[in-house]
């Protein structure tokens, strides 16, 4: 990739897709009429939480690993993460042939932690609240030269996350659909920036709204300030898989120009949609893997007589987490 700041253009993402067929699952985008009625408008969700381990993220980190030399994969691999990318970043270094050390906060998920367990990864706890990911991910590098994989903040990444924004595109167009909004969660900002370069490829028009967590609402404040925002805590939400302290440098560097615009969702408002995942789709959704869902369900985004596609970005909830919206139903 040779683009200025080494951003990835539309290309990359179809380069992308072809080296995940086969691995990563085509997931369905699903619809159901009693949502649209409620909503007044025609909804589309893309079910990443069917995704292999759980989430999109397995798209950008099999992306990027897959991309390793044979001396690289000996040195192996080095990720941080509270689950999503994690379980990513495990099974593609294993279908891959390498190894990964995996820094997670001590209070991930339980089903997050046993996924990567279960792709061979090793897990390294730390304190999400005191300590700093990114430089306990450094110290490793250093100290035992292995490759660090971001969660966001690589053009490989944000390719490989794309792809699930370019098969939405063409599933729709199939329909003979085109969408006016399309609603992605943001955490780092990776997922959102891929995807809005494959959707505003195939529909130039479309507006790209990112959902965020209230408190943790970085992108909204940034895209209002013109500049990458703080978030001033890094804990305190359920949508533990989108808290991050700030944009990404390199997504924002998309996302500043592809942003219609954002919203904050409460925790309620999450455990809401995935109660109505559950009930209408027939999904499992996590948290912060609901948040754009929620937002369309709460009003925070004008969606009257318009068509939307939104993603439903991950599936790995803990049991009790489940309960708790289950307790809403």
């Amino acid at each position: 990739m040779t683009h200025p700041v080494d951003l990835p253009v539309y290309a990359d993402i179809l380069d992308a897709a072809k080296r995940l067929e086969g691995k990563a699952v085509e997931t369905p985008l699903l619809r159901n009429d009693r949502l649209d009625a409620r909503l007044g408008a025609k909804l589309f969700v893309k079910a990443e939480c069917l995704q292999r381990t759980g989430s999109f993220k397995f798209r950008g980190a099999f992306n990027r690993i897959s991309r390793l030399s044979d001396a690289e994969k000996e040195r192996g691999i080095v990720a941080y993460s509270s689950g999503n990318h994690a379980q990513g970043v495990a099974a593609a270094a294993q279908l891959n042939g390498t190894h990964a050390k995996i820094l997670m906060p001590a209070d991930a998920p339980r089903s997050k932690v046993e996924g990567v367990l279960f792709w061979g990864g090793e897990v390294v706890p730390f304190d999400r609240a005191t300590e700093n990911r990114e430089a306990l991910g450094a110290a490793i590098c250093e100290a035992e030269g292995r490759i660090l994989v971001p969660p966001y903040e690589d053009p490989r990444i944000i390719a490989g996350q794309g792809t699930a924004g370019l098969e939405a595109a063409n599933q729709l167009q199939a329909l003979g659909e085109r969408p006016d909004i399309v609603v992605c969660c943001a955490g780092g900002g990776g997922l959102i920036a891929g995807v809005g370069l494959a959707m505003r490829h195939a529909f130039p028009d479309v507006e790209i709204w990112a959902a965020e967590p209230a408190g943790f609402d970085d992108h909204k404040r940034s895209l209002a300030s013109g500049r990458r925002e703080t978030n001033e805590r890094l804990t305190g939400s359920i949508c533990d898989a989108i808290i991050t302290p700030t944009p990404g440098a390199l997504t924002w560097a998309l996302n500043s120009t592809q942003l219609t615009g954002c919203a904050a969702i409460s925790d309620d408002e999450a455990l809401d949609a995935m109660i109505a995942a559950w009930r209408h789709l027939k999904i499992v959704v996590e948290p912060g893997g609901v948040a754009a869902l929620a937002a369309v369900l709460s009003g925070k985004i004008d969606i009257a007589g318009k068509t939307v596609c939104v993603l439903a970005t991950g599936g790995n909830v803990d049991a009790e987490v489940f309960q708790m919206a289950l307790a809403r139903a």
